[in-house]
């Protein structure tokens, strides 16, 4: 994978990358819309790249049961399939193995699924997620693992994270003795698990490296876990995984998470978060979040977020929006989407501004200092 680091911060392990791909290239640090079943929620191609999206995600499980590998096959990919055409990274279904505990079996193979949608059985194993990845046509794909709950008792955790090291090794094996079916390279990350237990963390992420993957995901975090002991983990993945390979920390989160994971070391983020929570009316201002249904803002023309140049502030009123969401329009749910979209993108995209110039620390500093203490209004 061609990954540069451009600029480092000098007071901490924040950096600029850039991480090029057949379909363009990644400035890191960067936040991944969540497009689950090829789509993310309510926003166009189009409207990605005017909120000036670099990359989305998109979840293997749930493509392989709809629309299913026959059809992506027979579409060229989910790039053309959507009409996406910038970078694209697949998770593995391993969110899946941890969220869906009723209807999955783990086994050495890998994991038997009921499907949430109509009980049949599906089988995913190490190879046959690369197989079905392949066919995604994603840029970045990951492999099986298992994400234990938090908290979880140290043994469980180690031998989840031993056999997530040999599902590791097997997809790694795989990846490498199958080719692209479109013409393209694609680029397959490897996912550090062990809990918040310093060294079984430490000896996932040593055994990881050996394996050469082409990046590396720091996984596990953000299921319940004190914030701190987040960080903790993240602090000790620095000084193993190595400088030279793009970081992702998988499904975080909070504009206090991604800030201080970028503080870290880390450059990719995902989370669900700013969709979700638009779809409820609670958007993502600089000076925090605002819950949009209430009753304070029937009358409140002023935009979102006053002075934040985009779509959403320089067309839209609270009122306005307010007034959407409250009569069951589909238009307030997009809108707020847009808006939280376009916050998240903006916030990765200005930490990069200020890593560059120096200054990092300084404005992190002082924007979580305000966007904290307004708190939710």
């Amino acid at each position: 994978m061609n990954f540069s680091v451009t600029a480092k911060d000098s007071r901490s392990a924040a950096r600029c990358g850039v991480l090029s791909t057949a379909h363009g290239d990644i400035p890191t640090p960067i936040f991944m819309p969540v497009g689950t079943r090829a789509s993310v929620k309510s926003i166009e191609p189009d409207e990605l790249k005017a909120l000036d999206a670099k990359i989305i995600l998109a979840n293997t499980y749930h493509l392989y049961l709809k629309p299913g590998n026959d059809i992506l096959f027979k579409a060229g990919g989910v790039h053309r399939f959507m009409n996406w055409d910038g970078p694209l990274l697949t998770d593995s279904g391993g969110y899946q193995v941890y969220s869906l505990t009723d209807l999955r079996k783990i086994s050495e193979e890998g994991v038997m699924f009921k499907s949430h949608l109509d009980g049949s059985k599906l089988h995913f194993t190490p190879e046959n997620v690369v197989d079905t990845q392949r066919i995604i046509g994603s840029d970045i794909m990951m492999p099986l693992d298992e994400c234990p709950p938090w908290p979880a008792e140290r043994e469980y955790v180690r031998k989840s994270g031993e056999l997530t090291l040999r599902w590791a090794e097997r997809a790694r094996n795989h990846f490498l003795s199958t080719r692209p079916h479109y013409g393209y390279e694609q680029f397959q990350f490897g996912i550090t698990q062990g809990g918040t237990f310093d060294d079984l963390r430490a000896h996932s992420s040593r055994m990881l490296v050996e394996m050469d993957f082409d990046g590396y995901a720091v996984g596990g975090m953000a299921v319940g876990e004190p914030a701190e002991q987040m960080y903790r983990m993240l602090d000790l993945s620095h000084t193993i995984l190595p400088e030279s390979k793009p970081r992702y920390l998988m499904g975080v989160g909070t504009p206090s998470n991604i800030l201080n994971a970028i503080e870290r070391g880390i450059d990719m983020f995902d989370c669900v978060i700013p969709t979700r929570e638009g779809r409820n009316g609670r958007v993502y201002t600089r000076k925090g979040t605002i819950n949009l249904r209430a009753g304070k803002y029937a009358d409140d023309f002023r935009p979102i977020d006053e002075g934040f140049d985009n779509h959403v502030c320089r067309n839209y009123s609270r009122a306005y929006i307010r007034h959407l969401l409250n009569v069951g329009e589909i238009l307030g749910l997009k809108l707020c989407t847009m808006q939280n979209l376009s916050f998240y993108l903006w916030l990765t995209s200005t930490a990069r501004e200020h890593i560059a110039a120096g200054t990092f620390t300084d404005w992190k500093e002082s924007f979580l200092m305000e966007f904290n203490s307004n708190g939710n209004k």
